[in-house]
């Protein structure tokens, strides 16, 4: 049974246990048939009940507030897309954001504090509960992976914020202060380990946290935060699993009858259904129909395909651009003259074209990565099933590559992992790397591959910024089919500030203690 399936029920359930809380300072007694703190949590249906309500947090089906993992929508705010509208996530990539802007924002800190208080409230609550040892350890460590989650997600956002690792009240809340960038990254830190030391390989149940989930998502928080050698022993933890290795078809990662295939360490369950346990994901970065309620709102870039090259490593035809190229682009990107839903479309004009949102200017291109093909598949807009990947072992790979090029071992090792990605799968083989690269060279390589392998997926925002390349990427002209400048982004350069959100102006408003980050 997929965990998906009782994600519904959960903030009910939290929902009357804040509610019905103080029951016991007014009444004798308790219906039996409503939850309040004298019966709840009573059994491990209800330890699993409150389990279900924080990972049901990181669910996004409000795409458009640009939540924890973005999806491709995160690309918006790198050269790789452009979004149409004037949203904050658009705002981030171009200059104009500003700390009273909305959504991702403002999301990011309550859905992770959202998950934050779950979780120590499950980890109370399962001191409360008759449990085996085992059942106990299982639900210690994914409280503690969820509350790593959406640590480093604060961190990577934010820089340092506050640490709450019990429940609180909402004066003592109004009262914290933020801990520095290196202590948050070390709480993110010592939850993943809680969570490995307590997690089995495999879940309880498909979309449940797993030990390998851990150690990966562990190694990404070394990766981010530029230790090499720490993220070199993740991974010899997660390669001593023996249980990930790449699919064979770039294309079939992403589609729904290969879900949790064996290169997903860790994914966001989805169901279609009208009862809000879909995405929006197809609608607002997948090909839609040309609607206003059904069009792609975040749309790849020339820039971003530009920079694939071709199979062979022969320049690009410039009479037929888009073939020769790597199998990825089309895999990713809705470029002219592809087929897409059953249909091939001669040419990219709207409306006869990429079928983006009409008020969406570049027209010529759409993304293809996480589509529902075909036509008659495509579910009702929010019902999407589609399992959104927050970390592959093409990432593992990829991170091991870089984590060697950094510490300036063995270059020849991390280019033949590079050439693993390259080469490997069964409809992707393009030419493989020289060995004999300089350490310049195969850093090269290797942010080339990492943009190309993940593109549309979310993470390109946080790697340009880690790299400290904004500088060298912007300004950026995005034009349209025409060849029309739509926008520049950062048309004054980058602004260093801009490596992190703002704390939002009414979280400061409620905490004077907070502290706004430099440049905001």
């Amino acid at each position: 049974m997929k965990i998906k399936n009782i994600f519904k029920y959960s903030l009910i359930a939290i929902l009357a246990i804040a509610i019905n809380g103080c029951a016991d300072e007014y009444l004798d007694f308790y219906p039996g048939d409503k939850i309040t703190s004298a019966n709840f949590p009573e059994s491990e249906a209800d330890i699993k009940l409150l389990l279900n309500g924080v990972y049901s947090e990181l669910r996004e089906t409000s795409i458009y507030n640009q939540g924890l993992f973005g999806f491709g929508i995160l690309d918006g705010a790198t050269p790789n897309a452009f979004n149409w509208g004037n949203t904050p996530i658009a705002k981030a990539g171009n200059g104009q954001l500003t700390s009273g802007d909305g959504q991702i924002v403002t999301f990011r800190w309550t859905r992770c504090y959202s998950i934050i208080y779950r979780a120590n409230f499950l980890l109370q609550a399962v001191d409360e509960v008759e449990l085996s040892d085992e059942a106990r350890d299982t639900y210690v460590g994914e409280a503690h992976f969820l509350r790593a989650l959406a640590y480093a997600t604060l961190v990577e956002s934010y820089g340092g914020v506050p640490l709450v690792n019990g429940l609180i009240s909402a004066e003592e809340a109004r009262n914290l202060t933020r801990a520095t960038t290196a202590e948050t990254w070390a709480q993110a830190i010592a939850d993943y380990d809680v969570a490995i030391a307590n997690l089995d390989a495999d879940a309880p149940e498909v979309g449940r946290a797993t030990k390998g989930a851990a150690l990966g998502m562990k190694m990404r928080a070394y990766l981010y935060q530029g230790k090499y050698n720490e993220v070199l022993d993740v991974i010899d933890d997660i390669d001593a699993l023996g249980k990930y290795s790449l699919f064979p078809s770039y294309e079939g990662l992403f589609r729904l009858d290969n879900e949790n295939n064996e290169e997903v360490l860790f994914d966001i369950q989805y169901m279609s259904g009208e009862n809000s346990q879909g995405s929006l994901h197809d609608q607002y970065c997948g090909t839609g129909t040309g609607s206003w309620t059904r069009g792609t709102r975040y749309v790849p870039t020339d820039d971003l395909v530009n920079a694939y090259e071709t199979i062979d490593g022969s320049p690009v035809d410039p009479l037929d651009p888009y073939a020769n190229r790597d199998p990825r682009l089309e895999f990713t990107v809705v470029v002219p003259g592809s087929f897409f839903l059953g249909y091939q479309f001669p040419n990219y004009i709207y409306p006869g074209g990429a079928y983006n949102h009409p008020g969406n200017r570049l027209k010529h291109l759409s993304t293809r990565k996480y589509r529902i093909e075909p036509m008659e598949d495509l579910p009702p807009s929010g019902q999407s099933g589609l399992n959104n990947i927050i970390l592959r072992y093409a990432d593992v790979l990829l991170s091991k590559a870089e984590a060697i090029i950094e510490t300036n071992g063995n270059i020849d090792e991390a280019v033949t992992l590079i050439n693993r990605i390259r080469t490997e799968r069964d409809d992707v083989t393009i030419t493989s790397l020289p060995m004999g690269l300089t350490q310049a060279e195969a850093r090269e390589r290797l942010r080339h591959e990492r943009r190309i392998e993940f593109a549309m997926e979310g993470l390109y925002w946080m790697d340009i910024k880690r790299w400290g390349i904004t500088q060298d990427i912007y300004p950026l002209e995005v034009k349209d089919h025409n060849g029309d400048v739509i926008e520049t982004k950062f048309p004054d350069g980058y602004l260093s500030h801009y490596d992190l959100l703002p704390i939002p102006d009414s979280e400061i408003s409620l905490n004077e203690n907070l502290v706004q980050n430099e440049g905001w």
